[in-house]
């Protein structure tokens, strides 16, 4: 299947016109109003905190840290890029380990009292650069991610698996190697789980971050648990149960740190495991169980979001307004995650026009947005609409659809496009990300992640040399 390129509807009329054409209802503006007037620089309250815009960066990881979980110079260089952006909320900065078995490759970050300065340091320079540039950070937010990678922790070798599930998914099983019920995490082992998450929120603390996400996305632990269905004792079956790892860390950070704000990164739906059918397109995998995707309808290829809202009804009760809406996992199912034309070169081609997931997951937050007006809202999944992305942006936040346009690999080519968009600057089209899928084929080939096509910096690092080959050998294996 072949797609038209986002690049190629240089018009908003070639652009609309699309949208027409695949039956989508996708907002958008025809042109970006004055920094002034502008949904896109209001700011906003939420939960005693001051956010100066609607432009928000979502957690990057670089798969660069060292191995025992301090950042480095690249590492910095992202943060610093994190500081420069013009966005007003920083959502984590990065996906930080709470324990090193929870890691999802040998050099992410990890949060304890040796890595604590570190980590302190990052917070310190984004703001650092921040103020640099826009004269001062009152209204500047940053957090930071917790996680345990649960299923997908690959903590000692990038190309060994050492996953740690919550019940047994056939599907995902096959695909990480899993014969028995070895990987299952016991309940006194989610307990420790659980007083590790608390701890690193002191440590977040201790830092001076503002907030920390625990996160609940992606398939990784939090979001697992959210499906597990299967799962028999405390933190399995009911939604009560399958909730009770976030209830319990909330609790414990509460009661340890009364000032600390709580956010959660959810996927708020989910499909069935895809692989690559004939010709490379993508197919859900034929063995694959669809109760076991959290905000998935009966077939597994659909939404329902009955208990996603549940979810959203739970946040309120715990006292937590922020919440980022993202979907389904980057190991199966990206297509939904992250729409993109060009996929990893380890993926399948996508059995949709990329336009389809990034409206699917306009339109779930929208849903969500319209029934719990309270929360504030930070929606995903957005890059794919390149040139295009302030346009609708602007649309969805003055048709409140979401309160905050999160950007991701974006940042990675473009850091400073809010800033740009802000100032009523034409965007630098050269800079826009494509979508070529390099910074995540990299990891998954053991290499450093970053924007390599169109970043000069990485453009000019020996790294993109085996990048190629590893994409040239993936290639003919294909």
């Amino acid at each position: 299947m072949s797609y038209p390129r986002m690049a190629s509807l240089k018009t908003y009329e070639d652009f609309t016109a699309r949208l027409k054409e695949l039956g989508l209802d996708l907002p958008c503006d025809s042109s970006i109003e004055s920094h002034l007037t502008t949904p896109l620089a209001e700011s906003a309250h939420v939960d005693e905190l001051n956010i100066g815009n609607r432009f928000c960066i979502l957690p990057m990881e670089g798969w660069d840290g060292t191995t025992d979980g301090f950042p480095t110079e690249l590492v910095t260089r992202r943060w610093h890029n994190f500081g420069i952006s013009g966005a007003k909320l920083i959502w984590g900065g990065e996906a930080v380990a709470v324990h090193p078995d929870g890691r999802a490759n040998p050099n992410q970050l990890m949060i304890n009292e040796n890595t604590l300065s570190a980590i302190a340091s990052l917070r310190t320079e984004l703001v650092q650069k921040h103020e640099e540039r826009f004269d001062n950070s009152d209204d500047l937010v940053v957090g930071l991610q917790l996680t345990h990678s649960g299923r997908f922790a690959r903590p000692n070798e990038k190309k060994v698996a050492k996953p740690r599930t919550v019940q047994r998914n056939v599907a995902l099983d096959r695909r990480l190697g899993i014969e028995d019920d070895g990987a299952i995490l016991s309940d006194d082992e989610l307990r420790t789980l659980i007083d590790q998450f608390i701890s690193a929120a002191i440590l977040a603390d201790k830092a001076g971050f503002q907030f920390v996400d625990i996160k609940h996305c992606h398939g990784y632990l939090g979001h697992e648990l959210l499906s597990g269905y299967d799962r028999a004792g405390e933190f399995g079956g009911s939604f009560k149960n399958r909730t009770r790892f976030l209830r319990e860390i909330v609790s414990g950070v509460r009661a340890a740190v009364p000032r600390m704000k709580l956010a959660v990164r959810v996927s708020i739906f989910d499909f069935l495991p895809f692989q690559p059918g004939p010709d490379r397109i993508g197919i859900p995998a034929p063995d694959a169980d669809p109760r076991l995707a959290f905000g998935g309808d009966e077939t597994g290829s659909g939404m329902d979001l009955s208990e996603p809202s549940r979810f959203m009804k739970l946040l309120k009760e715990l006292g937590i307004r922020l919440v980022c809406s993202t979907a389904g996992s980057p190991y199966y199912n990206p297509h939904i995650q992250r729409p993109a034309i060009f996929p990893p070169s380890d993926g399948y081609m996508p059995p949709e026009d990329p336009l389809v997931g990034v409206t699917r997951q306009i339109q779930a937050t929208a849903a969500l947005k319209k029934e719990h007006a309270d929360l504030f809202f930070v929606g995903s999944g957005y890059t794919y609409l390149q040139d295009w992305l302030p346009h609708v942006g602007q649309a969805i936040v003055r048709n409140g659809m979401a309160d905050s346009i999160g950007l991701g690999r974006m940042v990675l080519s473009y850091p400073d496009l809010p800033a740009d968009v802000l100032s009523g600057a034409v965007l630098t089209r050269k800079k826009v990300c494509r979508t070529f899928s390099d910074c995540t084929t990299a990891p998954r080939n053991g290499i450093i992640s970053g924007c390599y096509p169109l970043d000069p910096y990485y453009k000019s690092m020996p790294e993109r040399v085996l990048l190629n080959e590893a994409k040239r050998k993936l290639d003919e294996k294909s």
